[in-house]
């Protein structure tokens, strides 16, 4: 009989399993029963009527989806719109929109690089950014995290190379916001450009949420690039890049997970669009997201745990080990509260952490709520 070619699946499984990193999907039901502090809808946004209700017209007006690529047919006339506005909104000249935020980064990295090129990476940047830096061919040096005299080195150390910098602006796992401007003075001395994903400070960070990069006056610079997602603040799905026009017009011909996918579906367009009207009619939205990520930082650590201080919307508390950390989450979970779990590997420093994120629509009961059971199902370490 022939050897099963993916036998070699089972070991894989059973290695994940002594290492207790196995992962599962847990469908949710569709009124929640749960206060959610686990996902990225940070401004309350994605069961707004007006967002919903776009999203219902969308797909009743263009079908339920875009019908292929935006090269040939998946172009609308909504996803132009969303385009001029995101590009308005955020300060920046031109944006293109696509299927998700993970799509964008591999479209912005691979496009703006190359085998010739030089990437230099934050350590702590987003696994989609890891992997356009693979995807790009181009050299890459990863930099400590944060660390801009790292990236000036390591810039110095290529003299008149084509060369981009990326980073998050706001990093996921602790929620730790990058120095922005001075990486942006770092690469215009040394002639790279700069870019920036930032799907955790759009709707958060700047001027009524209009995102990191146009908080440290650096939208619509000419050597800066922005990546944001449509899917958490705005509360929808999708994700685009945000850029001088000539970069958009490079990504639209050269950008492979942009030329080759199927274009974002207008009922997500549609909604990402109302999404972006209510933050523009309702601009306090994003401080209140803020305070409400102040307060539980406040108290948890009012309470003796160890969290990173928020410069967005996440709050990371540390776990004493991997294994507290996924029963900590379970153990909030059963007592009706939903929070995140980062561990390793997909932590780079090693430290297990419950993962909270903070929303504009929580009450203070509803903090307060949350704050009692994560001090009640706490670990004893």
């Amino acid at each position: 009989m022939p050897k099963d070619p993916f036998d070699w699946i089972d070991d894989a499984s059973r290695r994940r399993e002594r290492a207790g990193l196995v992962r599962t999907l847990r469908p949710r039901s569709a009124d929640g029963g749960l206060l959610d502090l686990a996902g990225n809808d940070y401004l309350g946004l994605t069961r707004r009527p007006e967002v919903t209700e776009a999203a219902a017209e969308a797909a009743r007006t263009w079908g339920a989806g875009a019908t292929g690529s935006r090269l040939v047919t998946g172009s609308t006339a909504l996803h132009a719109e969303l385009e001029r506005e995101l590009a308005d909104f955020c300060g920046f000249e031109a944006a293109l929109v696509l299927s998700s935020g993970y799509a964008a980064n591999l479209a912005a990295v691979t496009a703006l690089s190359g085998r010739d090129a030089l990437i230099v990476s934050d350590a702590g940047n987003h696994a989609s950014i890891v992997d356009g830096c693979r995807l790009s061919r181009a050299e890459t040096e990863v930099v400590a995290h944060a660390d801009v005299d790292a990236v000036r080195k390591t810039l110095d150390a290529h003299p008149g190379r084509r060369a981009v910098t990326v980073t998050d602006s706001v990093f996921s796992v602790d929620g730790d916001a990058a120095p922005l401007a001075a990486l942006a003075a770092v690469c215009a001395e040394a002639g790279a450009g700069l870019l920036v994903d930032d799907a955790h400070g759009l709707g958060v960070l700047g001027e009524g949420g209009r995102g990191a990069p146009h908080a440290a006056g650096l939208a619509g610079r000419r050597g800066v690039v922005a990546t944001v997602t449509l899917s958490k603040s705005l509360g929808s799905q999708g994700g685009a890049v945000l850029g001088p026009a000539r970069v958009i017009g490079h990504l639209v011909n050269t950008a492979r997970s942009f030329i080759f996918d199927t274009g974002l579906a207008p009922a997500a367009a549609g909604a990402a669009l109302a999404a972006l009207r209510v933050l523009r009619l309702e601009p306090a939205l994003p401080a209140r997201t803020r305070a409400v990520a102040r307060t539980l930082h406040r108290r948890l650590t009012g309470e003796g745990f160890t969290a990173a201080r928020p410069d967005a919307a996440v709050v990371s508390v540390h776990a004493p080990s991997p294994e507290d950390a996924v029963r900590w989450a379970a153990d909030c979970r059963a007592n009706g509260l939903a929070v995140g779990c980062f561990r390793p590997p997909s932590v780079p420093d090693g430290i297990s952490r419950i993962r909270l994120t903070a929303r504009a629509d929580l009450t203070d009961q509803q903090v307060e709520q949350a704050v009692a059971t994560i001090v009640g199902t706490a670990p004893v370490s």
